[in-house]
């Protein structure tokens, strides 16, 4: 098999897995889809096979798909179809993400897609407040973009080290995988740091 025809056959097996990855993943969280896009951008960095620029475009659509169909089911879904989106959140949690999108609008939408397990109770926010498509899809594209390029630039660090792609993809995986382990340690801590913290009024003085 010559070069060329090894990178079409490349071609037409990575895209779809990226593309269908992202979007599978966007819509029902069981695929790693930083890890899909940091390894497909791993790929593309160690070979000919795989366009950088194609990998962001289709990262970047297949994200931005995914949120506005979880969008449209939080905004026009019926109860059984929000509580599906909705499983595993708390309540305390999402009533205020719901307070800061109110105040924050478009700006929550961005950060939510950046920030670990911010995505979905920024969407049924979203959703329950009936945000315009208008504006949510140009907030959406954007945050869609910024993560692209944020996973991607992992998947192009661990394919600048090593000219084996296998070796560039295992690691911008494992790379990818890690920083969100420590990215949703670090939020989970946050999180429960308000509630670890003693009520003056309730503390008995000595």
């Amino acid at each position: 098999m010559s070069g060329l025809d090894a990178a079409v056959e490349a071609s037409s097996v990575g895209y779809p897995l990226l593309f269908g990855g992202v979007l599978l993943g966007s819509v029902v969280p069981v695929v790693p889809t930083g890890a899909v896009v940091g390894a497909a951008a791993a790929f593309a960095t160690s070979s000919d096979e795989l366009g950088l620029p194609t990998v962001l475009a289709l990262a970047t659509l297949a994200a931005l798909l995914g949120d506005l169909v979880t969008f449209a089911v939080c905004r026009s879904g019926g109860p059984a179809a929000v509580r599906w989106v909705a499983r595993g959140q708390h309540t305390e949690r999402l009533e205020e993400v719901r307070r800061q999108f109110r105040q924050h609008g478009w700006q929550i939408i961005v950060a939510g897609r950046l920030l670990p397990a911010g995505r979905i109770p920024v969407l049924l926010a979203a959703g329950a407040l009936s945000y315009p498509w208008r504006r949510l899809v140009p907030a959406q594209f954007v945050a869609a973009l910024l993560w692209a390029v944020a996973y991607a630039l992992l998947g192009v660090a661990s394919g600048g080290i090593f000219d084996s792609p296998l070796i560039a993809v295992l690691l911008a995986t494992v790379l990818v995988l890690v920083v969100g382990a420590v990215l949703n340690l670090v939020a989970a801590r946050r999180r429960r740091a308000p509630d670890a913290e003693p009520d003056p009024e309730h503390c008995e003085t000595r």
